[in-house]
């Protein structure tokens, strides 16, 4: 036999005793998972799908009684999915390219990559390992994103994704000495200001005459703060003309609440930004310095 061909096979070899380890971790965990879950959530419906999905002969003999079983409704399948993807993917791309860094949560997953071409080579050897654990990469979302930034200036059809409700893009940024560069830097989502936006307006302010300001600030406070603390992180500038949806639908409270402002809007701007300007940490964008102008 040629020396290759030995080598060849004796890489195999490894991976297939890499995988069965990989696979019988995973079966154990998720049976102590389980067994834990259904001791805490005994009285909880819960609906379950049993199947052996692992290939047999990939299982040593000592676990071919075990069946895999995830939840389909309930905490314990995104908790199973996880501990499956990290021995599936995560183990696997420190083992096989450590050189490459990766983010991954849940099932959305980003690798650093120098070349167009590594990055191609790579995506063939991601698809063809989960091929080997009955999984698949999502045809429309896998992509190559080529990072555009002033020291990167080619031109490609992708030069920006999505990632935890981050856009992450070409921008232009400021470094510490004030000169202007382009950076290719996460800033809120297009998708999540929609949602962010969808949301206030459920919140009906307009509608809540009988309540004052500073109840209305202790009531959506919190929910300000988190937008700002997790998606201000980043590019907070990307978020002032969301916050400034919040200021116009405090001027439509106000000019339902007051009869002096009614059918005044302009007037009713004004109120709320020498509000603003006398309390400015009332509400979470004020803070910010998003307020309304105050004439």
């Amino acid at each position: 036999m040629p020396y290759w061909a030995d080598r060849a096979r004796a890489a195999s070899a490894r991976e297939l005793n890499s995988l069965r380890k990989d696979i019988a971790v995973l079966i154990l965990l998720a049976r102590s998972v389980l067994e834990d879950f259904v001791m805490r959530h005994i009285n909880t419906t819960i609906y379950v799908i049993l199947s052996s999905i692992i290939p047999t002969p990939l299982i040593p003999n000592y676990m071919k009684k075990f069946e895999v079983i995830f939840c389909v409704r309930g905490v314990s399948g995104p908790l199973l999915a996880n501990l499956f993807l990290h021995y599936a993917f995560d183990e696997w791309m420190r083992r096989t390219y450590p050189q490459n860094p990766f983010a991954r949560y849940a099932d959305d997953v980003v690798v650093h990559c120098q070349t167009e071409s590594e990055a191609g080579a790579l995506r063939q050897a991601i698809a063809g390992r989960l091929a080997q654990c009955k999984l698949e990469l999502h045809p429309e979302k896998t992509k190559l994103v080529y990072c555009k930034d002033d020291d990167r200036r080619g031109h490609y059809s992708t030069e920006k994704f999505d990632f935890l409700g981050f856009t992450f893009r070409a921008r232009r940024s400021k470094n510490r000495w004030g000169k202007y560069f382009i950076n290719f830097s996460p800033a809120v989502s297009d998708k999540a200001a929609k949602t962010m936006r969808r949301t206030m307006r459920s919140w009906r302010l307009h509608l809540r005459s009988d309540k004052a300001l500073d109840d209305l600030s202790r009531m959506f406070n919190p929910v300000l703060y988190g937008w700002i603390n997790y998606y201000g992180s980043y590019y907070k500038s990307a978020l002032y003309p969301i916050l400034r949806h919040l200021d116009r639908s405090l001027t439509r409270w106000a000019v339902r609440k007051f009869k002096k402002l009614r059918g005044h809007r302009r007037r009713a701007t004004l109120w709320l930004g020498r509000i603003a300007r006398q309390e400015p940490n009332l509400f979470a964008h004020w803070r910010l310095g998003v307020r309304p102008a105050a004439g």
